[in-house]
């Protein structure tokens, strides 16, 4: 990998104010950054890298009266790029892609206000040309990452909004900085350690970012660090402005039956809206399909929730509840789960033991041995018979035993009927959630609802009862998508869906105003910058195929929890975050340096 980004050249190079009285007399003897291997240590200032290092003090913390468009701007996208739109003395703009990973540069040269649509001028870092300013501040997140090159960033900061008290002592600094990255960059190859990864030819010539590149969304940062963003608009930025839907306008104004009137017990069923929840667009958008289509001849009551894990695909089913002022009710599914869970089952009464009790095999029985259970209820051995033969078999015989017992017979063995939550809300008008169905090993247990869900809205119970779907109720079904044990929904599932909502995840601002409710915690700033680093650790996630772990909402909830406790954010971040994130210690690694320690030396 060619580390020609500072050229011996360079370091002729007029120094910028206030270091301009030092371009004669640059180098320090007896001092250098601890990545100096040489016997006589020196520090020299380096006219590109204090540009660099001095545009990025001036976008963290804006001098007064500077317009936005004069700063520039620095984000990250998926953690392997960092993208930087630089101001150069010039007066062009020079906007910067960096791989992290390969050292690589796309860069280009936009006079202002810069034409996106059209290609920008080459950049060249050569005499005469471009110094590399713009790819040193592009390499900024990277190098504060190290505690030694932040120390010496903060102490430099420090000195320039106390007015530079000192000049000398402020030269040895900035030099100090200088000398951390220029050795960092140079000879990073050979250090154990702090290498900043840079590619950039003899002939110095930067490949150019294409304008369709940068329509495409090609290049688009999903996480703004300080800045706005003129040629390259962010995917998913920081600056989102959310939707805020009154809480006065939502709760309890949906209600799918005016003349409807709830017992006490079933208001204690509607779910309260916690103060922290900010209501998503397309929760109201739900409820008002339910709403509108009430009356027709085919009210919309079946919807679809999906996204990954944290992003509110429950709390939004509450919501619903919540709007419609309905009671709310849930299922969660597991591997084992089968039609009866859903419908109801036949359990021994209890209440009334018997001498035959233990004659009927048990749901377990049938599950794990459907051949010797069926030889218990007949008295015939059949290898090949179904767990559903079986089933149906015992209803049968339960049932039978029922009649002899109406009509004066002498079976012993007693059962009773119990609903389950899904029959509970069909028969009532509740909402209910039907939670991870994705996950059911069997993909045609779902189907035997098809009848609740079409037009004829009826099944039969295993008692023999036809139920029939109350014109309130909602059924919301829950899930997550590509997660370890889920398999496709059935075909015939998705299409009765009404409406499917694809749950996107929280912008910044949203998550930030969450996650202070639900923790109590104060400090605003700390918060969002947590909030970044668990946003970029999950688009690093998905970018690099780490699937063994989940970060999100919250895992950010017990992170801040456990930083309110022991106080130190790293610490903190190493039993949540990056614990939840992957079982793999060498992924934890790449996170903690690519995302966490970026971040917050930023």
């Amino acid at each position: 990998m060619a580390n020609n980004l500072i050229a011996n050249w360079t370091f002729r190079k007029t120094l910028p104010e206030p270091f301009k009285d030092y371009t004669d007399d640059a180098k320090f003897t007896g001092i250098a950054s601890k990545y100096c291997t040489q016997p006589r240590p020196q520090a020299t200032l380096h006219a590109a890298t204090l540009r660099a290092v001095l545009a990025y003090m001036e976008l963290e913390s804006p001098t007064a009266g500077k317009k936005p468009e004069e700063l520039g701007a620095i984000g990250s996208q998926n953690n392997n790029f960092t993208i930087a739109e630089y101001p150069s003395k010039t007066g062009e703009l020079h906007v910067v892609v960096y791989n992290r990973l390969t050292g690589k540069f796309y860069a280009g040269r936009y006079t202002t206000p810069p034409d996106t649509e059209s290609n920008p001028e080459k950049y060249i870092v050569k005499e005469g040309e471009s110094s590399g300013a713009a790819l040193l501040f592009a390499l900024l997140p990277t190098a504060l990452a190290d505690e030694e090159c932040n120390s010496f960033y903060q102490q430099l900061k420090e000195d320039r909004d106390r007015g530079y008290p000192d000049m000398d002592e402020t030269a040895k600094t900035a030099a100090l900085l200088c000398d951390n990255i220029y050795r960092r960059i140079t000879y990073g190859n050979m250090l154990p350690a702090g290498e900043i990864k840079s590619a950039v030819t003899a002939n110095g010539v930067i490949p150019v970012i294409k304008p369709f590149q940068i329509e495409q969304g090609i290049y688009a940062p999903t996480n703004v660090i300080y800045g706005d963003f003129q040629v390259v608009k962010p995917g998913n930025s920081s600056k989102k402005v959310s939707i805020l839907i009154n809480r006065n306008d939502f709760v309890s104004k949906y209600p799918l039956s005016e003349s409807r009137i709830l017992t006490p017990q079933e208001e204690l069923m509607v779910p309260p809206l916690p103060d922290w929840y900010i209501i998503p667009p397309a929760i109201k958008r739900i409820c008002e399909h339910a709403k509108m289509t009430t009356g027709g001849s085919q009210p919309m009551r079946n919807f679809l929730l999906r996204g990954v894990s944290g992003t509110g695909k429950t709390e939004g089913a509450k919501a619903l509840a919540t709007a419609l002022h309905l009671p709310y009710l849930f299922t969660t599914f597991s591997a084992n789960s089968e039609i009866y869970d859903l419908l109801g089952q036949f359990i021994p009464d209890v209440d009334k033991p018997t001498a035959l009790t233990g004659i009927y095999p048990t749901f377990q029985d049938i599950l794990l041995d459907p051949p010797t259970a069926y030889y218990k209820l007949t008295g015939i051995l059949d290898e090949d018979v179904t767990e559903e033969v079986v089933y149906q078999k015992l209803v049968a015989t339960i049932s039978e035993q029922a009649k002899l017992q109406n009509t004066g017979g002498t079976s012993q063995q007693r059962f009773k009927y119990t609903d389950t939550p899904l029959v509970d809300a069909i028969r009532n008008g509740y909402l209910i959630e039907l939670q991870e169905p994705t996950v059911i090993a069997n993909p045609g247990v779902l189907v035997g609802l098809n009848s609740l869900l079409d037009g004829c809205a009826s099944t039969v119970l295993p008692n023999g009862e036809v139920i029939r779907r109350h014109p309130d109720t909602v059924i919301v079904l829950t899930t997550n998508n590509d997660y370890a044990g889920c398999k496709p929904l059935n075909q015939s599932i998705i299409s009765r869906m009404n409406l499917v909502i694809d749950m996107e995840e929280p912008d910044e601002e949203t998550l930030t105003e969450r996650a202070l409710a639900v923790t109590g915690c104060t400090d605003k700033a700390m918060v969002r910058t947590m909030v970044r680093i668990v946003r970029s650790m999950s688009e690093y996630c998905r970018a690099n195929l780490i699937t063994d772990g989940c970060c999100g909402s919250r895992e950010l909830i017990s992170w801040i929890q456990s930083y309110m406790i022991c106080g130190d954010i790293r610490e903190a971040a190493r039993y949540t975050i990056l614990a939840s994130a992957s079982a793999d210690a060498e992924s934890r690694s790449e996170l903690e340096s690519s995302c966490l320690d970026t971040l917050l030396a930023a």
